[in-house]
């Protein structure tokens, strides 16, 4: 086998094997050289050339995301390195593993006028959970760095980098392994809930008539249906599920803006909780936050192995376990208690739904109606990703088939690289995928389809509204030149000649009629990769989705 002659190439590479870093996504340079020739020649990896780092950044977190395992991305030096830096923070907050391995110049080669050189050490400072600053000859020190930082990714769920010096040459071989790393294990201790904790908190569920289970973004099948079917059969306790949260019961409320609204402030007292329990990820819904904001709960609880973000003032306890193994001791201890709390969100939910039916039956064609047909026509058993602003907001108004499986970048909810973490997802799933974006997502990510790797079965569904439509949506907005250039960013583009450029079929919509028929022909052909680009009506969008929740009273 070939082998980078730079022995502390080969103990990355080493190491990175033995801890299962498998996927590696390299984007072409000469200072990486050492590493793409280690990871390349080696059986054991699976390489993906990537030329935008910034793409390769969120390609490989969508293959993260969806295996759960640490993911390597590999650039060369300069400020090269500093474009992972969205796909960094999207991977710290929303829990992700990712290693960034970044080759650098020797440390004397730094600040005195060479080029393709900056500071890389400790670059991603506030948002990696740890930074390797390796030295340039391989040693037992530097060993331990690199087992650190991965060890780190894998047990912590989030970004390490690791910045490796190399000094010319770099592109020599050798058929000999130099090194004998040393490979250190992976401890974990497993988590559990102590018994005290349990008979207080038990306690406390057992005197309350109102508790309120919120649930952000969760991976597919992360409770046990027994804990499901056990929360659901409470009448003091509520259960609300956002889009991203891949949890679902017919007596689970999927629709919170939907739900809430339209609650005046009586309705609002009358509904806060005394006890909020809530898992999952980062929450999408703003009205739920600002509900649970002024009408605090008495309790909080946060289940969550490692973090719990005090989002509403009043965390009160951070359970440290993961939540199938928190409803599992917790949940045989408690009892029912009798309440009228989730029969009376119930009842205003069909309400709602009722509500909702009459205006979507009469609404003109616009974004709301877009995505009633589109979310209803997605095939079973398939995965969607949906890019952030008003698409994933749009997403949360409407029932999905509950075997979709839901993704959403919303650890930093910014739409810089949606169309990469969706491709990347559809590498690593082999399930069909669709990719459900607006306009300016799209166009900002543009250079994710410079990808020779998107399976034909991956789809985009485009919004185009002509520009930012979450802008009009927003209060206080004004109808000017300012609002068009700098916030809506106003525009007549098209995906159709990057369709033509990177070879993927594309198809029109611009009413109720041709968006049925385009979606029909969308998910019929698996030959190549499509887009479907549905032409929506700029000015209409946000005084018909304001009207929807008005009509929902």
């Amino acid at each position: 086998m070939l082998y980078p002659k730079i022995p502390l190439a080969q103990s990355i590479i080493e190491i990175c094997n033995a801890k299962g870093v498998h996927d590696i996504i390299i984007s072409p340079g000469s200072r990486n050289a050492p590493l793409t020739i280690g990871f390349t020649n080696h059986p054991d990896f699976t390489c993906y050339s990537i030329a935008d780092e910034r793409c390769a950044g969120f390609f490989a977190l969508g293959i993260a995301q969806q295996k759960q395992k640490p993911v390597a991305v590999v650039c060369t030096s300069g400020s090269a390195l500093l474009n992972y830096y969205p796909a960094l923070a999207e991977a710290f907050y929303s829990q992700i593993p990712f290693v960034v391995i970044s080759a650098d110049r020797p440390h004397d080669k730094i600040d005195i006028g060479d080029g393709q050189t900056i500071r890389q050490e400790n670059v991603f400072l506030n948002h990696s959970l740890y930074n390797a600053n390796l030295l340039e000859d391989a040693s037992e020190e530097n060993d331990v760095f690199i087992n650190e930082a991965i060890n780190v990714a894998i047990a912590h769920k989030g970004p390490v980098h690791i910045n490796v010096p190399f000094e010319e040459p770099l592109y020599q071989t050798t058929n000999k392994l130099a090194v004998d790393v040393n490979v250190t294990g992976l401890f974990k201790s497993e988590s559990s809930v102590r018994v005290e904790d349990i008979i207080a908190f038990s306690t406390l569920w057992n005197y309350s008539q109102k508790i309120l289970v919120l649930v952000g973004e969760c991976r597919p099948n992360t409770i046990d249906q027994q804990w499901i079917d056990e929360l659901a059969s409470h009448p003091s306790v509520v259960v609300l599920t956002e889009t991203t949260s891949n949890l679902h019961h017919p007596d689970f409320i999927n629709n919170i803006d939907t739900l809430i609204t339209p609650f005046t402030d009586k309705e609002f007292a009358e509904l806060q909780p005394r006890v909020l329990i809530t898992f999952g990820g980062m929450i999408v819904s703003k009205r739920i936050k600002a509900f649970l904001r002024k009408y605090k709960p008495r309790h909080h609880w946060h289940i969550d192995e490692l973090r719990a973000y005090d989002t509403f003032g009043i965390l009160t306890k951070h359970f440290t376990v993961a939540p199938n193994q928190f409803f599992k001791q917790f949940l045989p201890h408690v009892k029912q208690v009798e309440s009228n709390y989730k029969a009376f969100f119930k009842a205003i939910q069909e309400q709602r739904k009722s509500k909702h039916n009459d205006y979507l039956a009469k609404v003109p064609f616009s974004d709301l109606k877009a995505f009633e047909s589109i979310l209803a026509a997605l095939p079973g058993n398939t995965q969607l990703q949906v890019s952030n602003s008003s698409a994933i907001r749009y997403a949360q108004l409407f029932d999905i088939n509950p075997s979709v499986e839901v993704f959403c970048n919303r650890g930093t909810s910014g739409i810089d690289g949606s169309t990469s973490t969706a491709i990347g997802a559809a590498v690593a799933s082999n399930k069909q995928t669709t990719l459900i974006t607006g306009d300016i997502g799209f166009l900002y990510d543009s250079n994710a389809l410079w990808n020779n790797y998107i399976p034909k079965h991956f789809k985009i569904i485009l919004i185009n509204n002509g520009g930012g439509g979450i802008f009009r949506i927003l209060p206080g907005h004004q109808e000017n030149e300012t609002f068009h250039t700098y916030f809506e960013t106003s525009h007549c583009l098209t995906a159709e000649h990057l369709a033509k450029m990177y070879r993927f079929d594309y198809l029109t919509a611009a009413d109720e009629t041709t968006l049925k028929a385009g979606l029909k022909q969308l998910f019929a052909n698996n030959d190549q990769p499509a887009i479907l680009e549905v032409f929506t009506p700029t000015r209409d969008n946000n005084k018909l989705l304001l009207d929807y929740f008005k009509a929902l009273v």
